[in-house]
């Protein structure tokens, strides 16, 4: 990526050739040339040429005739259909704060900037939509790095509206002015500075082109002080209209009728749906696909719930080599350390890897076919390419096959074991909550004994440290929050290790200032359990160093915020536990003592 000059003079940002206008990144609405451009790409079928309006307000819905730029981040956003914005307050920001007052945005502030970034990413993971945040310069920019890095990894949608020193004090030690843009630009999909108030609304839709566009992900904004600061006329104010398309690519008719090809002379083919099936919002195609076909689906990570675990055809928590698959249909997956580096494949089993980033086709596993598309109409494709099979036997016997596997994994287990047992734990949270919660997960072991027990109906049923490949401990709780501010109505649970509650608990305060009755489920083994278990097994019992925490009360912590705290010692007190904290209407923490159990 071309490095940014840090102190473009605003007078020619206009002709400034790295800026962003200039470029001509606007969208070409063309007909002809949409055909032309699908032509050239092998596409099965050319798309109409479509561009997304932004939403009702409009210039003359500005609450002021002479508007200050925070006002004007405000209005965007809300053309845009923002409800939300997270954040954690700073002088450098204060503008845009008070311009979501005039347009009726909520601000939910938290405690700490990593937490801030958390609570972004798990918007858009439950809503569907791009999850917006604004922290302050410096010191807020740096804390908010691992979250914003968190959802660069997993693909996800989100706008960093980052403050920063004014223009007219570059380079003379300013307060908290470093090099943010040279922060950003490796853990984000597009950064850039805005030189002129008047243009504000054009680098926010800008933003939300680049967030949306291809493989979602987080996109940074940088707004210098004095520019937030200073007024307009409302009519020098550019919003523009018609900058975002609507549709998508289609894969190539020859590899899509290769991959049908396959999948018809497999014998047991298996579906692994990941992340790239929630944002395609393809549901709804590969329930069609897989019913067509009769072929049975893995969902993975981030694409929990686009097909819920109750369907005949789910076979979650199997894997496809689990189940010997001879062909396997990856959609909108990584081929990364969560799948063996696609050596879980033998060399026999025909691999089709369906991505709408052409640069993740053939990520350390060569797939047999590789179609670049968007994976909702690639689905379309490949079911009209298919005969229709719904009655395989084979898709019948893999979920048997998974449910004998779960079973005899059950069977090993002493679940009266005290201290309690973490599959305890997260079986009787599974079986009080029920399908219509939403359940978090955080934590190292937690999330391997939870990750296969917890249902997922909808996608943003379970999500967490378990939704990507950062492992990035800490996203329970502001996860768990977010959820709650956009499902007020549903029963939010976050189960996670002790040790990652630690690294945001400060948010039980968020949670009781802003009235969001999240219940933390703590699997407190005392320890960081799973580099425990890995200094015992490397260098023995007696060498451990820095993984040991004891066992904290952390339910008089949360008391100690004002909400409600459960302690458990006993696995048959851990359901009256949970019925007390969901009950008592507060954000309420069940802490229970835990073994610490590798799998």
């Amino acid at each position: 990526m071309r490095k940014r000059a840090k102190t473009d003079n605003p007078e020619d940002t206009g002709k400034n050739p790295v800026d962003g206008i200039s470029r001509r990144i606007f969208l070409k609405t063309s007909a002809v040339g949409a055909g032309a451009a699908a032509a050239a790409a092998g596409m099965s079928k050319v798309a109409k040429a479509s561009v997304e309006r932004p939403r009702p307000a409009r210039l003359d819905d500005l609450k002021s005739d002479n508007p200050h730029g925070g006002q004007l981040v405000a209005h965007a956003l809300k053309r845009e259909g923002v409800s939300r914005l997270f954040t954690l307050c700073g002088g450098h920001i204060l503008p845009i704060l008070d311009g979501c007052l005039d347009e009726g945005i909520r601000v939910l502030d938290a405690r700490h900037e990593e937490a801030v970034a958390h609570m972004g990413e798990a918007w858009s993971w439950i809503t569907g939509e791009v999850g917006v945040i604004s922290v302050t310069a410096g010191p807020g920019m740096t804390n908010a790095v691992t979250g914003v890095a968190n959802a660069y990894e997993n693909g996800v949608p989100m706008l960093i509206l980052g403050g920063r020193s004014s223009l007219g004090e570059n380079e003379i030690g300013s307060l908290q002015d470093i090099d943010q843009m040279d922060l950003y630009e490796s853990i984000t999909k597009w950064s850039r500075v805005c030189h002129r108030t008047e243009r504000i609304g054009e680098y926010v839709a800008m933003a939300f082109r680049h967030a949306l566009s291809g493989r979602p992900g987080p996109v940074y904004l940088e707004l210098p002080q004095d520019i937030l600061m200073r007024r307009v006329e409302k009519g020098q104010a550019r919003f523009p209209e018609n900058y975002r398309a609507t549709d998508r690519p289609r894969g190539s008719r020859d590899c899509i009728a290769e991959a049908a090809k396959m999948l018809a002379k497999a014998d047991r083919p298996v579906i692994v749906a990941g992340a790239g099936c929630r944002w395609s919002d393809a549901q709804a195609a590969l329930k069609r696909f897989a019913e067509h076909a009769g072929i049975p689906v893995v969902t993975h990570a981030g694409g929990r719930g686009t097909l819920p675990d109750s369907h005949p055809l789910s076979v979650f928590p199997a894997s496809s080599a689990a189940l010997r698959a001879d062909a396997v249909l990856l959609l909108g997956v990584l081929v990364d350390s969560m799948m063996g580096y696609g050596r879980m494949f033998p060399k026999p089993t025909k691999v089709i890897q369906v991505d709408i980033e052409p640069s993740r086709l053939g990520f350390n596993r060569g797939p047999d076919c590789a179609v670049a598309g968007d994976i909702a109409h690639v689905l379309e494709d490949l079911q009209e390419a298919l005969p229709k099979t719904p009655g395989r036997p084979w898709a019948k016997e893999a979920r048997q096959a998974v449910e004998r596997g779960v079973k005899a994994g059950r069977a090993r287990i002493d679940r009266d074991m005290v201290p309690c047992h973490p599959l305890r734990v997260a079986e009787e949270l599974r079986d009080f909550g029920g399908k219509d919660a939403c359940y978090v997960i955080d934590g190292g072991f937690t999330s391997v004994w939870s990750m296969g027990v917890l249902p997922a109906e909808r996608p943003g049923d379970v999500m967490g440290v378990t939704s990507g490949p950062m492992g990035c401990l800490g996203v329970g709780l502001p996860f768990a929050l977010a959820a709650k501010s956009a499902n007020p109505d549903r029963n939010i649970f976050l189960i996670c290790g002790d040790g990652s509650f630690g690294l945001n608990a400060v948010e039980m305060d968020t949670a009781l200032r802003h009235n969001l009755p999240v219940v933390a489920v703590i699997v407190n083994d005392g320890a960081w359990g799973m580099i425990k278990a890995a200094q015992i097994g490397m260098y023995g019992k007696d060498r451990l160093v820095a993984s040991e925490l004891g066992h904290v009360r952390y339910d008089k912590w949360v008391e100690g915020f004002g909400g409600h705290g459960e302690f458990v010692e006993q696995p048959g007190d851990i359901r009256p536990a949970l019925g007390r904290a969901l009950a008592s209407g507060k954000p309420a923490c069940v802490n229970v003592i835990c073994r610490t159990v590798p799998r």
